[in-house]
């Protein structure tokens, strides 16, 4: 039997909006937005298919509750006081992790030992046992402050989810999965048109945009240490790989492209779309821009181009963008995504961008600058 669970999905500030259009269409229509989180209400199976799709969240967390901790007795009875032992066992491996802003509460160890504490209490109550051997199952607790509001949540999902389990090497300054996705969300791409990303680095924006196109779910290639879990059958993981597995779209033509100067680059990006299964479906070189044509007409360049953040690499990064603004001035038809710290981007693409939306790429505070062009004719119009 299923029950209602209240979870939470983060991300990225400025991703809340495309994280929940996820979830709606994954099917869960109770769903809150807030500041760098989603909340939802789903189930069991909801735990395994979030995990399996979210393109572009970080985490799927059990939301356990809230209430307000100034001090360490309020944080400790108002842990106590929720249904811990409703997901843990008696032998499950429980660490507590923590978070502390604009709080009273603002030691973080402190706030840890306590929840600990609180959850070895309640714990003893359910069980009848003083002792704990956690050796069993990983369950990870986080006790997060916030202008003296705690949040209790248990992380179903491990590792973030911008490691899909393709990328084994990694080039410097990745752009993230998951940001690499929102760009292509964001965009009005569909498989119907040519993609290009004339920086690809190490293949991210490509290799997403061919998980999309082919209808890949992100989370298929690794596991979660929910899946260890009592609460949520195997059988229900196995539902929800199977759904994915069945939607796959392998047959549908991609007219995905990438380039970078860079060879060492390409060679990563070759061995990550190897393996996540698209060797073949889309083309990637070792081109600089100067030389890029990309070709057809309505298509989509979607990129991050390089930053310059250490000295003497500014000058490249300006001749990038200058080779960018050259590159795109004769694309008439063709929409661009461009993801840049700077704010002279407008200056060197010649023109104002028709929207602009603040991202932040880790820590770096971004604009996804957006030049709409026509969008492709109707089939039956071409």
């Amino acid at each position: 039997m299923s029950h209602k669970i209240e979870l939470i999905a983060t991300c990225p500030m400025g991703l809340e909006a495309v994280v929940a259009r996820e979830i709606r269409d994954l099917g869960y229509t109770e769903v809150t937005v807030e500041n760098g989180r989603v909340r939802f209400i789903g189930d069991e199976l909801a735990i395994c298919r979030c995990n399996l799709w979210l393109r572009t969240a970080d985490r799927v967390l059990i939301h356990m509750g809230q209430f307000q901790a100034l001090t360490f007795d309020e944080l400790f009875e108002g842990t106590k006081a929720l249904a811990w032992p409703d997901w843990i066992p008696n032998d499950a491996e429980f660490p507590v992790e923590g978070r502390s802003h604009k709080s009273k509460l603002s030691s973080v160890p402190a706030c840890q030992g306590i929840v600990k504490k609180a959850i070895v209490e309640k714990m003893k109550l359910r069980y009848g046992t003083e002792w704990f051997p956690e050796n069993g199952a990983r369950y990870v607790i986080e006790v997060a402050l916030l202008n003296d509001i705690a949040t209790l949540t248990i992380d179903t999902t491990g590792p973030s989810l911008h490691k899909r389990g393709y990328r084994k090497l990694v080039t410097e300054a990745p752009l993230k999965e998951t940001m690499a996705t929102a760009m292509i969300l964001l965009s009005r791409w569909n498989v119907d048109r040519p993609l290009y990303d004339p920086f690809c680095g190490s293949g991210t924006i490509p290799i997403e945009a061919a998980m999309i196109g082919w209808n890949i779910a992100p989370g298929l290639r690794r596991s979660f240490p929910s899946e260890a879990w009592g609460n949520i059958p195997r059988k229900l993981w196995d539902k929800a790989r199977d759904e994915a597995f069945d939607v796959v779209r392998d047959n549908v033509p991609l007219h995905i492209v990438g380039s970078d100067i860079d060879p060492a680059a390409i060679e990563v990006a070759e061995a990550a779309a190897k393996a996540a299964g698209l060797a073949k479906q889309f083309q990637l070189k070792v081109e600089p821009i100067a030389k890029a044509r990309p070709r057809g007409d309505y298509g989509c360049l979607i990129t991050n181009p390089p930053y310059g953040e250490r000295l003497g690499e500014q000058q490249d990064a300006e001749l990038a963008l200058r080779q960018l603004g050259a590159l795109t001035t004769p694309m008439p038809s063709w929409s661009l995504f461009i993801l840049s710290p700077t704010t002279q981007l407008e200056h060197y693409m010649n023109r104002r961008a028709d929207k602009k939306r603040k991202l932040f790429n880790g820590r770096i505070e971004c604009n996804l600058y957006q030049y709409l062009g026509p969008l492709p004719p109707r089939r039956h119009d071409r």
